[in-house]
């Protein structure tokens, strides 16, 4: 039904179009204003609504640079239920930062983690902190042109090219398809590890990056582990008993493969992205044995239960192809 009445809403593309290139030509020609920065700003994002990896970039760009570097991440904060700038701190949780935050929170304690959906105003805050970052990393900020990162990494997910798609409402992307030259890296996230020379050429004839870009593929990878509050478990322990899992993020079916590939049998409860889970959910997952979720839905859900050991998260990570290469750019770009 859905399918229908995006197709339905075709019409409205070329207006979204307009709007789009409009507001894109606007700040290209610099009749609206961008802000640029003397100090090293990195930006990740993506054309497209929905899951291209975002959250293990920021990671993968956190374990590069964080042992030399005082490193601070500023997202949107998405659904939060609150407003401003914020800085993490011991009371932050996903409802007050994001779940996506909240995660990089929870994971790395040597850097600042902040909120805020005004990224300029944002940036501003961090500079006048007790101990300012030396560079940050924007989550989700390709759109926001506001600000003027010195780097860009632009991902498209493998089995969703934002070359195959088309704009909002009918299609996913959030502005027209050239925007990409904006970008500095493209990453095609999501890659089957078994992928091909042959399978990235053909990527690359759709892509056909500019001179000054350079095109990578990334992998995920998932963790052979399953972590809680109380420990980690082998996910081999699960080959001889039923379980649960649960996922609120844009694409499961890489997870859900990955399961599926070990041999593991399991009932799959699938939300939205970044979905509050209502009362009503949280009863009926409550009835489960066992729980296996995403380390962004475990943020919303680990509150709610008091039995730690029946609900675990299973992490990933990225992986880059020419992966030397891929560090040394972002590198020299940070020196």
């Amino acid at each position: 039904m859905m399918k229908l009445i995006r197709y339905l809403l075709f019409p409205i593309v070329p207006i979204y179009y307009l709007v789009t290139w409009l507001r894109n030509k606007f700040y290209d020609f610099g009749i609206k204003k961008s802000t640029s920065y003397s100090f090293p700003v990195i930006c990740v994002g993506n054309l497209s609504v929905g899951g291209t990896g975002k959250t293990p970039m920021i990671e993968y760009l956190i374990r590069l640079l964080s042992p030399r570097h005082h490193i601070a991440t500023l997202s949107r904060g998405y659904k939060r239920q609150t407003s401003g700038f914020i800085v993490a701190d011991q009371s932050a949780s996903a409802s007050s930062i994001g779940d996506e935050p909240f995660q990089f929170y929870q994971k790395f304690n040597d850097i600042i983690v902040s909120v805020d959906a005004d990224r300029v105003h944002g940036i501003s805050q961090l500079m006048v902190l007790a101990h300012p970052p030396e560079l940050i990393l924007l989550d989700d900020a390709f759109q926001h042109r506001k600000v003027d990162a010195g780097f860009n990494i632009l991902l498209t997910a493998f089995d969703d090219l934002y070359t195959d798609d088309m704009l909002l409402p009918t299609g996913n992307l959030r502005e027209p398809r050239d925007g990409a030259k904006r970008a500095d890296l493209i990453v095609v996230t999501k890659c089957p590890e078994n992928i091909t020379d042959m399978i990235k050429q053909e990527i690359l004839e759709k892509i056909k990056p500019l001179a000054h870009q350079q095109v990578f593929f990334g992998s995920i990878a998932y963790s052979k582990n399953m972590h809680n509050n109380g420990g980690i478990v082998d996910l081999e322990t699960l080959k001889n008993q039923n379980f649960t899992l649960v996922t609120g993020i844009a694409n499961p079916k890489p997870l859900v493969g990955y399961l599926k590939a070990l041999g593991l049998q399991f009932e799959h409860l699938k939300f939205k992205d970044h979905h509050d889970f209502t009362e009503s959910d949280l009863i009926n997952l409550k009835k489960k044995t066992l729980i296996v979720t995403t380390e962004k839905d475990m943020g919303r859900l680990q509150s709610h239960f008091i039995n730690q050991e029946a609900l675990y998260y299973l992490p990933i990570e990225m992986k880059i192809d020419r992966k030397t290469e891929f560090d040394t750019l972002i590198n020299n770009f940070v020196k």
